[in-house]
């Protein structure tokens, strides 16, 4: 499930840059999914 929402957090950051969408709001939530991907990591635990 995790990996599934970086995805979709990554390719809407992705479209922000080409299309201008979303603002900083995007950016804001791929350094939050990579916060929590790195620390899922980091403990071992797997998804939510």
């Amino acid at each position: 499930m995790l990996w599934t929402i970086f995805v979709i957090i990554l390719i809407l950051w992705l479209l922000g840059f080409t299309l201008h969408l979303g603002g900083g709001l995007i950016h804001i939530l791929l350094v939050i999914a990579l916060i929590v991907l790195i620390y899922n990591l980091i403990t071992g635990r797997r998804g939510l």
